[in-house]
């Protein structure tokens, strides 16, 4: 058993009415996700066991500390500019590693609390709160992960063939260096905030005139989203060599925009005696994400950083092997067919018309 002590402190100071620091700092920790399972076999076996891994069930909790420190400034009575720093430390976070010159086996390979990470950044955003029909909100990020392994299995390929336990600081995989969201929401009031456009209709009998507003309660939301690519590393055909650093490759800047049209209707539900008791709201949406239907690339080949492309069929020494097939022109178009991973890109354009009941 573990006993872990999680403070979070936050803290806001105003210098004026119009502007504001604020801080916080956190200590937030969760258990391992990988190596933590008990397993008796494994041990028994462990002299002949060879490069399998085994799990560790003594690994310590992985601990993350969280600092930051922003500044936020009025600039009207609607609107806002907020800038903040943050640097968040990961510790323990779990690693396979070689355990050199143990008993029974000199060389057997567990999990261990050996890996950390750093992730700083900045955040720039502005605020603008809803200005008659229209709210705005804006940011930017700026960002540096960089730590000694992205995942528990980073390294078994390294400590199975024999090397030493490295600790080397590069990009992590989820290095996300710039991302940008731009939010933007358009909606009609109800009653005499209304300022859309409406028909007038005369009453059976009488000489007043109703009017009908045509969009109230109704709303349209389109956010923005874009950002560079993920790190990956660069490998040669030939070997499956590294080419280059680890992570020292970047997949292709990302962009997509999400669109929403809703509309209440507000529902009266009476009591006994006749008299209005609640409102029930029916929100009526279709949902459209990916609006533009927007091709991203989020996975690639290492050897060519392609989507749809490994180079096996364009590398010099698989001619021979290509040109024995029974059909190498069906060989590679199929072969063509096989690598074009339908997962190394976004998800198109989806469509949802739903109801969301609130009372």
């Amino acid at each position: 058993p573990q006993t872990t002590f999680m403070p979070r402190i936050s803290f806001s100071f105003p210098i004026s009415d119009e502007a504001l620091f604020f801080a916080h700092y956190d200590i937030i920790t969760k258990r391992p996700t990988t190596g933590l399972r008990m397993d008796p076999l494994s041990y028994l076996s462990i002299d002949y066991i060879g490069s399998t891994v085994i799990d560790n069930p003594n690994l310590m909790p992985e601990k993350t500390t969280d600092y930051e420190l922003g500044f936020q400034q009025k600039l009207s009575n609607s609107s806002s500019l907020k800038f903040s720093a943050y640097y968040r430390e990961i510790r323990n976070l779990v690693q396979a590693k070689q355990f050199a010159g143990a008993d029974p086996n000199p060389n057997y390979i567990s999990f261990t609390n050996i890996d950390f990470g750093t992730v700083k950044g900045m955040t720039v955003s502005y605020d603008l709160r809803r200005s008659s029909n229209v709210r705005i909100r804006t940011s930017y990020t700026l960002q540096f992960a960089n730590g000694t392994g992205s995942s528990a299995t980073d390294q078994i390929n390294l400590v199975s063939s024999g090397q030493p336990n490295l600790r080397t600081t590069y990009a992590l995989s989820y290095d996300q260096r710039h991302a940008v969201k731009v939010n933007f929401d358009f909606r009609f009031d109800e009653g005499k905030k209304y300022t859309g456009p409406s028909i007038t209709k005369k009453i059976k009998g009488t000489d007043k005139v109703k009017t009908i507003p045509l969009l109230e309660n109704t709303g349209l939301n389109i956010t923005f989203n874009g950002g560079s690519g993920t790190p990956y590393t660069k490998r040669n055909i030939i070997g499956n060599t590294i080419e280059g650093n680890l992570n020292g490759s970047r997949l292709p800047w990302q962009f997509y925009v999400d669109a929403q049209i809703d509309r209440d209707v507000v529902l009266k539900v009476n009591n006994k005696e006749g008299k209005n008791k609640k409102y029930i709201v029916l929100n009526i949406y279709l949902q459209l994400m990916n609006v533009l239907n927007t091709t991203n690339t989020i996975g690639v080949y290492s050897t060519t950083g392609n989507p749809n492309d490994n180079g096996y069929l364009s590398a010099a020494q698989n001619q021979s092997t290509i040109a024995t097939m029974a059909d190498p022109q069906s060989y590679r178009d199929l072969y063509s067919a096989m690598i074009n991973n339908p997962y190394n890109y976004s998800l198109p354009r989806r469509i949802r018309l739903g109801l969301m009941l609130n009372f």
